[in-house]
């Protein structure tokens, strides 16, 4: 049986997924660097980079890199950071993504699936180049 996690456990998460989400780069960052793990998982399997690169935040997306978060992570419907980078068009952060070794062909849809269903053509060069 496991113990009830503690109120101030739980607000710790709202709080830095709430940073992944708007892109407080610098604040999350030293949440990471004093050691909230890099892949902190909500209910949903969204990692903090998945939330990051979801919302076009190329910066927090790189200081998450820079601090061992796994790109190659997905979340429980099988979605990777590159594939919510891809389907928001997020130009900077597929880049720094793919950059770090992301692969396109990943997940489920894989990012390059989502490129071709939606019809995103500069998401697939960037895919392919």
């Amino acid at each position: 049986m496991s113990e009830p996690i503690e109120q101030g456990v739980i607000d710790l998460a709202v709080r830095v997924f709430g940073l992944a989400r708007a892109g407080e780069t610098e604040e999350l960052a030293a949440y990471v660097d004093a050691g909230v793990p890099a892949d902190l998982t909500n209910e949903k399997g969204d990692t903090l980079l998945i939330l990051a690169a979801y919302h076009g935040h190329a910066d927090t997306v790189s200081a998450l890199l820079a601090r061992g978060a796994d790109h190659s992570r997905a979340n429980d419907r099988g979605q990777t950071a590159l594939a919510a980078a891809v389907f928001k068009q997020s130009t900077d952060t597929v880049q720094a993504l793919l950059a770090a070794g992301a692969d396109p062909d990943g997940g489920q849809p894989s990012a390059r699936a989502t490129a071709q269903f939606f019809e995103l053509p500069a998401m697939t060069a960037l895919l392919d180049a």
